[in-house]
C-alpha cells in the first residue's frame, strides 16, 4: 500500500514549518508499514490526480503568491477542481488556503485571483488593521485542533462551504467565531506550527480519505500519540494561561 503526495509549490509556499505537516503523514504512514511518496511540483508542472492520493500546499508572503497565484490558477487548478468533485482530499493551509478561494485583496485593492477551489475570499483591511496572530484552538469533531496564525487578511466564506471548526481560542477567519473552511474532502485553515504534528486525529482523517478512495479496506491502526498528545496539551495550556479560552473545559 502507498499514499503517494503532490507537494504544490514547495520551495515558494512553505512557512511557519508547513513542511512539518508532510513529515508527520509520512511518519503516520510508515508508523504503518504503508510507503510514503512525494512529488515536488512547482511552477510550470502539470497536477495528474491518477498520480496521487493527497494534495497539499503551504502558506507564504503575498509576493510568493503571486508568483505561484496564475500557474495554479490557470495550470494545475483546472485539474485539481475536477478530481475535487470526484472526492480528491486536498489541504491548503494560509497563503494556500486563501489562493483556492475566488481572490485575495491586498489592503491596496491589488487583487490576486485565486483557483476558485473554495466558494470564498479575502479581504486585508488595511495596514493599520490588526493582526490576526498567536495562538489559536478550534473545536473540530468533538475534539479541539491547536496551531499557530499569523495573518492579515480577513476570509468570508460562501454558501458552498461550511467553517472547519468554531474558534474558542484566537481569531480564525476574519473574527466571526470560524476557522478554515470545509467542500467535499477539501481542508483550508489558517493553522500553522505546523497543523497535523500537533493534531494526530485530524492527520489521521485525512489519510484514511486519501487511501481509502484507492484502497477501501484500509483501515488506521492506532499509534502511540504520547508525544503528539502532550505537544497538543502544552498548547492549550499556553491558551489558558494567556486567558485566552473561557467557559467550560474543552476536550483533547
Amino acid at each position: 500500500m502507498k499514499l503517494r503526495l503532490a507537494h504544490l509549490y514547495p520551495k515558494l509556499m512553505n512557512i511557519y514549518g508547513d513542511r512539518g505537516n508532510i513529515m508527520a503523514l509520512r511518519y503516520r504512514c510508515e508508523a504503518r508499514g504503508i510507503e510514503f511518496e512525494v512529488t515536488e511540483l512547482g511552477i510550470g508542472d502539470k497536477f495528474d490526480a491518477d498520480k496521487y492520493e493527497l494534495a497539499f500546499m503551504g502558506g507564504a508572503q503575498d509576493v510568493e503568491q503571486r508568483r505561484v497565484a496564475e500557474d495554479f490558477r490557470q495550470v494545475k487548478g483546472p485539474a485539481l477542481r475536477d478530481a475535487i468533485e470526484g472526492g480528491f482530499p486536498f489541504l491548503a493551509v494560509c497563503g494556500g488556503y486563501q489562493l483556492a478561494g475566488h481572490f485575495y485583496r491586498g489592503y491596496e485593492g491589488d487583487e490576486i485571483p485565486g483557483a476558485g477551489i473554495l466558494d470564498l475570499h479575502t479581504v486585508h483591511p488595511g495596514p493599520q488593521a490588526k493582526r490576526f496572530i498567536g495562538n489559536i484552538v478550534v473545536e473540530w469533531n468533538g475534539t479541539t485542533l491547536v496551531g499557530f496564525e499569523n495573518h492579515g487578511g480577513r476570509t468570508y466564506l460562501g454558501a458552498d462551504v461550511q467553517p472547519l471548526g468554531r474558534v474558542v481560542s484566537g481569531h480564525g477567519n476574519s473574527g466571526d467565531g470560524r476557522e478554515g473552511a470545509v467542500y467535499k474532502n477539501v481542508i483550508g485553515t489558517y493553522m500553522h506550527g505546523a497543523l497535523l504534528p500537533k493534531n494526530p486525529r485530524l492527520a489521521d482523517h485525512l489519510l484514511e480519505v486519501a487511501l481509502g478512495r484507492r484502497y477501501p479496506e484500509v483501515q488506521m491502526e492506532p499509534l502511540d500519540d504520547t508525544v503528539e498528545e502532550r505537544a497538543h496539551a502544552q498548547a492549550l495550556r499556553l491558551s489558558t494561561r494567556r486567558g485566552m479560552i473561557r467557559g467550560r473545559a474543552l476536550r483533547r
